[in-house]
């Protein structure tokens, strides 16, 4: 990946603003990213928190969710912010900004929340796929690491598609839950009393601080700032302007409707398990397994199952994207998104498998929480240098916050740390006062959480930091930020002496002829390949001959017959056998090539998986050009 690559670059700037149409169409064309984004303020990690509100404390904490909805609405706000006016998203202006092991650190922190969040998708779809079909939640999980190639076929149609998918996703979700609400009958005069912040008996305060470490994701910041990057908007003052606006509409339409599924569900879990004592339902089987004799309808566990089904393969899509974002934005390092997303989804399940198949089927409760610890952890990690990016004048110029939306940013900031390292310590004093626990286990505990701490503190003092101890980091960032505008060294090449020209007899071979001859000068030499790759080639070698190998040999003299007709002087022809790739390789090294012309593959989608991509496989191999004849 290029130091200076547009972030998630196969969809930078892919979806076109209308100029000539009216301002409905333009912002229609602006919507889609915030519904991305806003699928993991309702995945299956914020349903156990929600569903334990409800049954212990009824609709009284429904106004946490709302704060922590305005919360995120801002953030995410931010985040657009940031990602439209400077073309980057957060990771990548975090690597503009700080040393490179800070950016490693952070990382590393950016990826296991990533993992954590992985690991309730995880548990969520294979919970859901348990309750619907019967299944043990071992296949489940197992049946889980199937959505990689699901997600890799979706992406290929393009950005648009994906967020109408997903919008369909949300909509499954949305109307489950409002079904179930009208099937529970809540009392709404206490739903509206439930706005009012109380927080009623032992307890309220770590289900609230849940709820929010729950519902605001550091990784949605992340993926945002990357997401708002699709839309091809002017690059004017008018055209930033009106991005900004309607990508705030977009996030408080879309953040808005998950605080109605999270709503949704608390409220559900208030009428159907407070209101009949079930006080204690804190686990999602539980709830599953309470609302039809509760209810007395069996509609309303099969809507729960199929909505928990649909926000566990949503969230994967969003987790996909944002793991693909973090890794090229610190560490500037891309990888197929299929492979990013397979290795993601193992990190998930190996430990999601292991904690199960030991602690049995109980401990999926236990790992819901677990991951949304981890997320709280890392969630001011993310918001601090949000707030500070957002600030700087010098990087967000005229498009910088005013001073009123500074204090907001830093209330909401103050809140999140606190909250979240009261919801980590006491968390880690439970853990620790466990009567198993290994001394050596409690150390490396305590140690982890006071290196964080220190980071934090770092993270938040960095900019005074900066200006007590020099303003190093503010040169990098005047001229890293962008990419940096340093012309690279442009050298004469050379004539290539010998030309490689692999030839599978279709009709792309007339485009590779010519362009081989077009690049090909007086004194180079032409190589005409081709590879046989029939059963008994790949058994007996050059010592097959068969029918298709003297067919083959034959039409590739005459290739060269032609062209040594056509003035090209040395023309000579190699015939391969076996396995394509190894073969072309290996004729390329031995006769000594330093260039080599490829034709289109003339497949996509699926038949890359099927049929590969040659070219790529044998680019790894050679340390010479590759032309790619369309």
């Amino acid at each position: 990946m290029k130091d200076n690559e547009k972030s998630l670059s196969e969809i930078n700037a892919s979806v076109q603003i209308p100029k000539q149409y009216n301002l409905f169409k333009r912002l229609i064309a602006f919507v889609g990213p915030a519904y991305l984004v806003s699928i993991g303020y309702m995945d299956p990690g914020n349903w156990a928190t929600d569903i334990a509100g409800g049954s212990q404390f009824g609709y009284a904490l429904i106004w946490v969710l709302f704060m922590s909805n305005l919360m995120a609405v801002f953030l995410q706000s931010l985040s657009a912010r940031l990602g439209i006016v400077t073309g980057m998203d957060l990771a990548q202006a975090c690597a503009a900004h700080y040393k490179k092991g800070i950016n490693y650190i952070l990382w590393i922190l950016t990826e296991l929340a990533i993992v954590a969040t992985d690991l309730a998708e995880v548990l969520g779809s294979a919970i859901g796929i348990q309750l619907l079909f019967h299944i043990p939640l071992e296949y489940g999980i197992i049946i889980t690491a199937l959505d990689t190639f699901i997600i890799l076929f979706i992406q290929k149609f393009g950005v648009r598609k994906l967020e109408a998918i997903v919008v369909g996703l949300i909509s499954i979700i949305g109307l489950s839950f409002l079904i179930e609400i009208i099937l529970s009958k809540p009392d709404y005069a206490l739903v509206a009393k439930g706005f009012i912040p109380s927080l009623p008996g032992k307890g309220a305060l770590f289900i609230a601080i849940g709820i929010l470490g729950a519902t605001v994701m550091p990784h949605n910041l992340y993926l945002h700032s990357s997401l708002v990057q699709s839309r091809n908007i002017e690059r004017s003052d008018a055209g930033i302007k009106q991005a900004i606006k309607f990508n705030v509409l977009d996030s408080v339409v879309a953040l808005n409707l998950a605080f109605f599924v999270n709503a949704a569900i608390l409220v559900m879990a208030a009428a159907a398990f407070h209101r009949t004592g079930n006080v204690a339902v804190d686990e999602i089987q539980k709830a599953f397994q309470l609302l039809q004799p509760i209810l007395g309808t069996t509609l309303a566990p099969i809507l729960f199952a199929v909505a928990l089904i649909a926000s566990g393969q949503a969230s994967t899509i969003t987790g996909t994207l944002t793991g693909q974002i973090i890794m090229e934005g610190f560490i500037n390092i891309r990888l197929q998104p299929w492979v990013r997303r397979l290795i993601t989804r193992l990190l998930a399940i190996i430990p999601a498998m292991v904690v199960i198949l030991y602690f049995g089927e109980a401990s999926t409760g236990w790992l819901l929480v677990l991951s949304q610890v981890i997320l709280s952890m890392q969630l001011s990690f993310a918001v601090i240098p949000l707030i500070h990016f957002a600030s700087n004048r010098i990087l967000m110029k005229k498009f910088v916050i005013p001073t009123w939306a500074k204090y907001i940013s830093w209330f909401i900031a103050a809140v999140i740390m606190v909250l979240n390292i009261k919801l980590v310590m006491d968390t880690l004093a439970g853990l620790l006062n466990g009567k198993n626990i290994n001394l050596l286990i409690a150390v490396l505990i305590l140690c982890v959480s006071v290196s964080l701490g220190i980071l934090l503190i770092y993270i938040v003092f960095e900019p005074l930091l900066a200006k007590i101890f020099g303003n190093k980091l503010q040169r990098r960032r005047e001229t890293d930020i962008h990419g940096g505008g340093i012309m690279p060294v442009v050298r004469e090449v050379k004539p290539f002496k010998k030309i490689a020209v692999a030839l599978d007899f279709t009709d792309s071979d007339g485009e590779i002829l010519s362009y081989a001859v077009g690049i090909a000068r007086g004194s180079s030499e032409l190589v005409l390949m081709h590879v046989i790759e029939s059963a008994g080639a790949s058994v007996y070698g050059n010592e097959i001959e068969d029918i298709e190998t003297k067919t083959d040999r034959d039409r590739l003299n005459r290739y060269a017959d032609e062209l040594r007709k056509m003035g090209v002087k040395d023309v000579w022809v190699e015939i391969g056998y076996g396995n394509v790739v190894n073969a072309l390789s290996g004729m390329i090294t031995n006769n000594e090539a330093d260039m080599v012309v490829f034709g289109s593959h003339g497949h996509k989608g699926v038949k890359d998986i099927i049929f590969g991509i040659t070219s790529n496989r044998v680019k790894d191999r050679v340390k010479i050009p590759i032309l790619i004849a369309k």
